[in-house]
């Protein structure tokens, strides 16, 4: 018989059983008020246990009715929607997209709908477990499937697109109104941010829209995992025994979707952050940076066309969420990543950067932050060439010597970071470039290379009414000092202990009634640049990136403070410790507590590898 040569439990029957007449006489006893068999329809389609075939007849016969599919038929229209196309045959597949082409060429009133529908399934199904009326699991779904139905995501989508080509204006406002909460777990944000940077390979003029979103929604993770509480996280996690405080950790765990499952899905992935919020941006760190390069680079070969007009988004979204983001430490990466493909992209970005710190027209706030992008920038990336650096020290020196010439001999010539903030950002940044690059400048041809430091007349920049050493970054300026004393190119300790001397800290009482140091002339120092502190993604910065040597042969001649000794964990940048604070106006004067007279420390990062799937 036929029936024997067939597959009884995973083939569906010949015929479907089914109830009421066809599509087409329920939708005309339906324009005739009665609505029995229409409501039969819609409790059919909504059968969990609906066939294949039961759905490939469906379509079939919604399809030749499209044209009446008017929005009188919202609700059912709907309904046909969230018919469970993914996971099952191609035949299925098929007749579902052929529907989605025929619904969105004959009714455009449904677009949104079904472009809600396609992005709803960016990121994994929820997998519930109950026991009773209490639910012991409830955490992402690890469909084997899950890249097949991505996959199937985007062919709609651009089915969709081929048939209306106004698709992608709809399409962002649902992206945006769909991207997970940040706390979500860090599984459903990388499958979402992964399905989105997916959706600018077919949808190219979507690409900067889509680039402000992610970095906006990383730009949130970012300033919320600070860099101290990332510290303090690993230190007290390599502190615990294994297993040791595993009751605390889930006592206090608000992440609604971090359940068991996804936690040892996550611990055997790679390196896991001990800072949840850390974590999560490590996973979307991961993925950017993975995007960067797949976009860029094509079989091996860099496509320069691409990665310029890749180039000119990022710095599109770096000036509008970036560059005004001052508690940011991992995200602005992303730029530091792509311009190491090309010296030409390093120069362009300088001068961009450059552009913004000169320009009266700027906020203070930009020119300086832009001027400590580049000062961070000259100092940790390992691919600029020493040409480069001295051009960028060619284009501030002479500023900053056009600037004294235009205060010296005016009414506001005295130490206010208030009215010469810039002045005192661009000072640090050729101090903190000259701390890590004078090496460099000097190699090849000492005399040369003296003659080129000798020739930026540093010792005017110190010595002026202005006095940069006076709000300047402890650190950097004890660091310069020694440099600059070695080379016989200035001598900064005369100016820097005549300003502990005469800038004592001053006791101020809050609102609160507390007692407050203070000072006024403190500079809101910032290194965007700083060691990257992210396990899974510090693959693609670490073979870039410019750690600290503390050059041995400068010592700091002026008496010191017992230091606390740091492992080598702790001593990560020559900064540590050294951040001011710039809660309101509080903050240390350069003297007090003889903060200046602290010994620089770094080490190097640890290599961490960490495999992303290819775009």
């Amino acid at each position: 018989m036929e029936l024997e040569d067939r597959d009884f439990i995973n083939t569906p029957p010949m015929k479907t059983v089914r109830f009421g007449g066809n599509v087409v006489n329920t939708l005309a006893k339906f324009e005739r008020g009665d609505t029995s068999d229409y409501e039969l329809l819609k409790h059919q389609l909504t059968d969990p246990d609906i066939k294949d075939g039961q759905i490939i007849n469906w379509l079939q016969e919604f399809r030749n009715c499209v044209t009446q599919l008017t929005k009188d038929h919202e609700q059912l229209v709907y309904v046909v929607l969230r018919l469970p196309w993914l996971g099952r045959s191609a035949a299925v597949v098929e007749e579902y997209l052929a529907f989605l082409s025929n619904l969105v060429s004959a009714q455009t009133v449904y677009l949104r709908s079904c472009l809600k529908m396609v992005v709803s399934n960016f990121t994994p199904g929820r997998t519930l477990i109950r026991e009773g009326d209490v639910n012991i699991s409830d955490s992402d779904d690890d469909d084997e499937n899950l890249p097949r139905n991505f996959e199937l995501c985007h062919q709609a989508l651009q089915v969709i697109g081929r048939y209306v080509p106004f698709t992608s204006r709809f399409l962002m406002p649902i992206l945006s109104e769909n991207f997970p909460f940040v706390q979500k777990s860090s599984r459903t944000l990388e499958c979402y941010v992964h399905n989105l940077l997916r959706v600018t390979v077919y949808f190219p003029l979507l690409r900067r829209e889509v680039l402000e979103l992610v970095v906006g929604r990383m730009l949130k993770l970012d300033v919320s995992a600070p860099r101290s509480d990332i510290e303090e996280a690993e230190e007290n996690s390599a502190q615990q025994p294994e297993g040791g405080g595993a009751q605390d950790e889930c006592l206090f765990d608000m992440d609604e979707d971090d359940g068991p499952e996804a936690k040892s899905s996550e611990a055997a992935g790679g390196a896991v952050m001990a800072h949840p919020v850390a974590d999560r941006l490590d996973t979307l760190m991961a993925v950017l940076l993975s995007y960067i390069k797949d976009v860029c680079y094509v079989n091996g070969s860099l496509e320069l066309d691409r990665t310029k007009e890749l180039y000119r988004d990022l710095v599109s979204v770096f000036d509008k969420l970036v560059l005004p983001t001052h508690a940011s430490s991992h995200v602005q990466y992303a730029l530091f990543y792509l311009c190491s493909f090309r010296l030409g992209l390093a120069e362009a970005f300088l001068e961009h950067l450059w552009k913004i710190t000169q320009s009266p027209a700027q906020p203070a706030v930009l020119r300086q932050a832009a001027a400590a992008y580049i000062g961070s920038f000259l100092a940790r990336a390992k691919f600029l060439p020493v040409a480069t650096v001295r051009a960028c020290l060619d284009l501030l020196v002479p500023w900053l010597h056009r600037y004294i010439d235009g205060q010296d001999s005016g009414s506001k010539a005295f130490c206010d970071v208030a009215l010469h903030g810039p002045f005192y950002t661009a000072c640090q940044t050729v101090f903190y470039t000259l701390v890590f690059r004078h090496r460099a400048i000097l190699e090849g041809s000492m005399r040369q290379g003296l003659a080129y430091l000798q020739g930026l007349n540093l010792e005017r920049i110190v010595m002026c009414r202005l006095n940069p050493l006076k709000v300047c970054l402890p650190a950097v300026t004890n660091m310069f000092a020694a440099i600059t004393r070695k080379y016989q190119l200035v001598f900064c300790y005369t100016i820097i202990e005549r300003n502990s001397r005469l800038m004592l800290p001053t006791v101020r009482n809050s609102q609160g009634g507390s007692a407050t140091l203070t000072n006024t002339n403190a500079l809101d120092s910032f290194f965007p640049f700083d060691p990257y502190l992210l396990k899974r993604s510090r693959k693609f910065i670490e073979p870039l990136y410019q750690v600290w040597e503390e050059p041995g042969d400068c010592e700091v001649d002026a008496p010191r403070k017992p230091v606390r000794q740091c492992s080598a964990e702790e001593e990560d940048d020559f900064l540590q410790g050294e951040a001011v604070q710039t809660d309101g106006v509080v903050g240390m004067t350069p003297g007090s507590y003889e903060s200046h007279l602290h010994s620089p420390r770094s080490v190097g990062s640890p290599p961490i590898a960490f495999l992303h799937r290819p775009f």
